[in-house]
């Protein structure tokens, strides 16, 4: 074993040093202000951005991708899948709500193409709806974008050298500068006796007179091809009043001789901070000011400042909205504050600026805001409403309403920080319950446009409308026909509360509640880990709590909608099923591929009996006329009468057509286009084996409980073999024992 005493770390040391000076010098920290002008020259787009644009760019640069949902295509943007982040950051990415990622692209969209923020953009949604979490992923792509070059971000200070290091006492009454420099600003801490910070993070460019600024900017623009008109922020903008009163002072001591000025600016980059209230400031409901000044002669010594400066009341702005400078403020509950503590934005909003006791302050910062929906409608009631609705962009954020989407959130968020095995579908219980909380009965006078439709929805439970909006699993109840319908329209029933002010998604269990439930179900001594019927009786509690929550205070209605109780029924029996599954497939006593393959040559077969023509036998070689036998062999199985065979088979043929072409250029997989069809072929191959199934339970229950004493060898080896498949599936002994053992209790007893 080496001795620790040994180790020499220096020379990791010198190589640390040398990493971080050569980044130091390769990212352009600090420069003067002849540099950054040639650097602006070099991307007058990409260095003359105002916060809007800049998050704006941030989006276009993590880039995007359509994704697939049963309610059709939507565009996800990736800064909201933190891949910038080490993988454990990761668990806190946005899950779904595209939607909303969309509106919240347009609205800075707008804000590039109006020239500046001009609204405050306000995520409202009932509580623990991820409105927070969007905010969060804003802030923490801009962090990591502006450590890269496309986000560089760059303001200036100004700055002071000693006496020592001039030939007399010039820069306020002298004529010669320091010898042998154009620029204070690469010189040593060692020579320099004051340092001036631009808290507002003013533009560099703000150092030069507005009228001479404009003709500056169009020219780089053209010279770069950019059509895009600049920012008002940045051809308007001023510097704030503490530069201004710099830049009048050092103009004044040098005679009007701006270049002499000029030499005392110090341009360097900055990079957004959450941790450090940097560019991305997170302000909470509390009653406070959001900006403030402080006069800064007032305890710092005048001797380090120049004589020119020695007289003059300087001014450090302070607060939120100084601190957010050139990125992000979000103001989380907005609402919950009083009225009059955000009153200002009004006006600030509207005008850019914000009124401080000694100068009005540019923002240069994206505002969101979060609400949930009791407070907005409050706000809706209030007499200066309309005055409010002109500075906000409203952007509706309900709960997610798709089980596959919300179970990520708990296998992301609990999961890893539950110290026992998490079984399968612990998760997903909890999840379906979630958004079955969530689901509103559709109203056939909605859909009366479409022939046949108003009767489907009417007859849609609240289970299969959660189906429908997870995986687009069509009741198999409907004839092929309402299938049809039913599947071309399920946007309009994801869409058909949309308009209105009591929407889907808007009332439910929230993601809150049910991370509680799983912690608690992960802590019940009845089970070895977090147990799928462990989350099942956390929910029965959570439910015989109905004066809490407003989810549980709703009227049952036809269906199972809204009544909470009958949800656990729901679940239970859709555990049973994915249990009773599992097991089948456990036990090894049909191969899963083999009605897989079974279903693939009917298809073959159906496919040249409605052309008329024949299939070709793999074996032989030769063309034989379509196997009968075979389709009726699969008819019988999917309870299809005689009679109604050839309508079948032709619509068999129809969904592969229409699939084909809302799937251009795609290999068509039976089990992706007829689900319905595999599920009820396994189903009726492993239900000629039910006793067998049941006996395999009891196995596996004497196996874990009884360490399989009294088992036959036959019976011994069937139980491990299965065990074994189990735990490939993600179980382990203790879960899969409960699973085997719910199955006896209520299925095969």
């Amino acid at each position: 074993m080496p001795d620790p005493s040994s180790l020499d770390l220096s020379a990791e040391l010198e190589r640390i040093a040398g990493t971080v000076q050569e980044s130091f010098r390769v990212g352009r920290r600090v420069m003067s202000f002849d540099e950054y002008l040639a650097l602006y020259a070099r991307d007058p787009a990409r260095q003359g951005r105002d916060a809007s644009r800049y998050v704006r760019d941030m989006f276009e640069h993590y880039g995007k991708e359509e994704v697939d949902k049963p309610w059709g295509k939507r565009t996800r943007y990736k800064l909201f899948d933190l891949a910038f982040e080490p993988e454990v950051s990761r668990r806190d990415r946005l899950v779904g709500q595209e939607d909303v990622q969309a509106e919240i692209f347009r609205v800075f969209e707008n804000f590039g193409r109006e020239g500046r923020p001009n609204k405050l953009l306000l995520l409202h949604g009932p509580n623990g709806s991820s409105k927070s979490t969007m905010a969060m992923c804003l802030m923490r792509a801009l962090e990591h974008y502006s450590s890269l070059d496309e986000g560089a971000l760059y303001r200036f200070h100004w700055v002071f050298p000693s006496a020592k290091t001039v030939k007399s006492r010039i820069g306020f009454g002298g004529e010669e500068g320091i010898a042998g420099t154009s620029s204070f600003a690469h010189l040593p801490e060692d020579l320099i006796d004051a340092k001036l910070n631009n808290e507002i993070r003013d533009h560099p460019l703000f150092l030069l007179p507005i009228d001479e600024r404009k003709p500056i900017v169009t020219r780089a623009l053209a010279a770069a091809g950019i059509t895009e008109p600049p920012p008002d922020w940045l051809v308007r903008g001023r510097l704030a009043h503490k530069s201004q009163q710099v830049f009048e002072a050092l103009l004044n001591s040098y005679r009007g001789d701006m270049r002499q000025v000029l030499r005392h600016v110090s341009v360097e980059r900055w990079f957004v901070s959450r941790r450090y209230r940097t560019g991305a400031v997170t302000l909470g409901p509390q009653m406070s000011v959001d900006a403030g000044e402080r006069q800064i002669t007032a305890d710092r010594s005048l001797a380090a400042l120049p004589a020119a400066l020695q007289a003059v009341t300087l001014f450090d702005a302070f607060g939120e909205l100084i601190d957010a400078a050139g990125g992000i403020l979000e103001y989380s509950d907005l609402l919950k504050r009083p009225l009059e503590s955000y009153k200002y934005l009004q006006l600030s909003v509207e005008t850019g600026e914000i009124a401080l006791q000694h100068q009005n302050v540019q923002l240069n910062v994206v505002l969101v805001g979060s609400a949930n929906e009791v407070h907005l409608l409050a706000l809706r009631e209030h007499p200066e409403w309309a005055s409010f609705r002109g500075r906000l962009e409203l952007v509706r954020t309900p709960y997610l309403r798709s089980y596959v989407e919300e179970q990520q959130i708990y296998d992301a968020q609990i999961a890893p920080h539950v110290r026992r095995h998490v079984a399968p579908h612990a998760t997903y219980a909890a999840a379906l319950f979630a958004v079955l909380t969530r689901m509103r009965k559709p109203r056939p006078e909605h859909f009366a446009d479409v022939k046949g439709l108003p009767e489907i929805v009417s007859s849609l439970t609240v289970l299969e409308k959660a189906d429908l909006y997870a995986t687009g699993r069509i009741p198999e109840r409907l004839d092929a026909d309402q299938e049809k319908v039913l599947r071309a329209h399920i946007r309009d029933l994801y869409d058909e509360s949309k308009a209105y002010p009591i929407y889907e998604g808007l009332i439910g269990a929230s993601p809150r509640e049910i991370k509680g439930v799983l912690l608690d179900a992960s802590q019940d001594p009845r089970f070895s880990c977090l147990s799928p019927l462990a989350v099942l009786d956390e929910l029965e509690e959570l439910v015989s709590r109905s004066g809490e929550y407003e989810w549980l205070k709703q009227e049952p209605m036809q269906g199972a909608y809204h009544d909470a109780k009958a949800f656990l029924g729901l679940i239970r029996g859709r555990l049973l099923d994915l249990w009773e599954e599992e097991l089948r497939a456990a036990s090894g006593l049909v191969e899963q591929r083999s009605w897989g393959d079974l279903f693939d040559r009917y298809v073959r077969n159906v496919s040249v009996w409605v052309k008329g023509e024949k299939v070709k036998n793999t074996l032989t070689g030769d063309y034989e006329d379509p196997d009968q036998t075979v389709m009726q062999h699969v008819e019988k199985q999917l309870g299809q009468k005689k009679e109604d065979v050839d309508g079948f088979r032709n619509g068999i043929i129809s969904a592969i057509a229409a699939w084909s072409i809302d799937h251009p250029g795609q290999k068509i997989d039976n089990a992706v286009v007829f689900p319905q069809h595999l599920r009820k072929l396994k189903e009726t191959a492993f239900g000629e084996r039910g006793k067998a199934i049941a006996d395999l339970c009891k196995w596996l229950v004497v196996l874990v409980e009884d360490e399989g004493k009294g088992l036959r060898p036959e019976q011994r080896k069937a139980a491990d073999e299965a065990m074994e498949r189990m735990i490939a599936m993600g179980y382990d002994r203790g879960s899969a024992r409960d699973a085997a053992s719910a199955l006896l209790h209520d299925r095969f007893r």
